[in-house]
């Protein structure tokens, strides 16, 4: 028994490697293709996004739709505080995601009291809250004419300023915050997490400390999505409050749904598939429809989030996740029956001789 979870662990540990390995050689397949580049880049900051939030719906049991605070929190941070303090931009985004975990420690303490639906509206009610704040406070965000000028990030002196070069910087903090989620998921505190979703009142009664739990993995996702936020502002050099507003909310939590909750890397996943699947309406929808406007994006998707949640609750990685198990099961039976063969032949051979 286990000698095969060795066996499993070992399985997933190369399948990792491999999709890091793909992952991180997609640009050499594109040859240096801007617009590819700068869809994996969306690709990737989502997927950040949405991590942060599968640790918080699919372990925690808790559903926040005030997601897009956070990103426009870590987005707003980074670009105040290089534009008009000059401060490095990697302290920017610790900063940034300081404050985020701050604020979802504050917003967390109240609105975890809350369940179900409830805490859902709690949350947009937030998201409500800190678009208002965007779009008002124009001494700090710029208010509906946006933030100019967000300088590009800085390593060692060299700007990271072609798309190739933001790739790979976005590709490490997903590959770290996927490798972080996985550890997470599998300590102590992800059985806690578990164990909360499952029941609450059997996870107390067994002595874990819920609200500390709920606050701790909300803080966390909060850090995610600000750290996304901060990469997509020195990335873009410019932003708007409609980019953090109820719309993206929704969008992240659609990803999520798509992608699948009960898995690490769901949320790449699901960013990945929201992300073509957008460019593609892009593409065909004028094509079908020539006056249709943006609005169709929000009927699709809401369209495709009620299909998944009826046919397919668990997302496309747990589709994959079974295939996986089944293609590596068939393996271990096939390996298994070449054994059993070999050595009936061997001992044929054997009373023969």
């Amino acid at each position: 028994m286990e000698h095969g979870q060795r066996m499993a662990d070992g399985r997933k540990r190369w399948l990792w490697l491999v999709g890091a390995a793909v992952w991180l050689g997609l640009p050499w397949l594109v040859f240096g293709n801007n617009y590819v580049l700068s869809t994996l880049i969306l690709i990737g900051l989502y997927a950040l996004v949405s991590t942060g939030m599968t640790l918080l719906m699919g372990y925690a049991g808790q559903i926040s739709l005030g997601q897009a605070a956070f990103y426009g929190i870590g987005a707003y941070a980074s670009a105040y505080l290089t534009a008009h303090a000059n401060w490095p931009s990697w302290l920017a985004l610790a900063a940034g995601a300081a404050l985020a975990a701050l604020v979802a420690l504050v917003v967390g303490i109240p609105v975890f009291r809350l369940r179900e639906h409830y805490l859902a509206l709690a949350t947009l009610g937030f998201g409500v809250i800190m678009f208002t704040f965007f779009k008002e406070w124009k001494g700090i965000t710029g208010g509906l004419n946006g933030f100019f000028g967000i300088p590009p990030i800085h390593i060692a002196g060299i700007s990271l300023q072609s798309d190739l070069q933001f790739y790979y910087l976005v590709s490490l903090f997903v590959l770290a915050g996927l490798w972080f989620a996985h550890n997470i998921v599998r300590s102590r505190v992800g059985r806690a997490l578990r164990a909360i979703h499952g029941s609450e009142v059997a996870a107390s009664s067994l002595g874990v400390n819920i609200t500390k739990y709920k606050l701790q993995i909300f803080m966390l996702s909060a850090v995610y999505a600000s750290v996304a936020g901060s990469l997509y502002a020195h990335y873009v050099t410019f932003i708007n409050p409609d980019l953090f507003g109820i719309v993206p909310s929704i969008y992240f939590l659609i990803m999520v749904v798509i992608g699948g909750s009960s898995h690490v890397w769901g949320g790449l996943v699901g960013a990945a598939v929201y992300v073509c699947l957008g460019e593609w309406l892009k593409a065909v929808v004028p094509l079908l429809i020539p006056h249709a406007g943006g609005e169709f994006e929000i009927v699709f998707f809401g369209l495709l989030l009620v299909v998944m949640l009826i046919y397919m609750p668990n997302g496309l990685s747990g589709v994959l996740s079974k295939g996986m198990k089944r293609l590596l099961e068939t393996g271990r039976r096939q390996k298994r029956e070449a054994a059993v063969d070999s050595r009936q032949a061997g001992s044929i051979g054997g009373g023969q001789g």
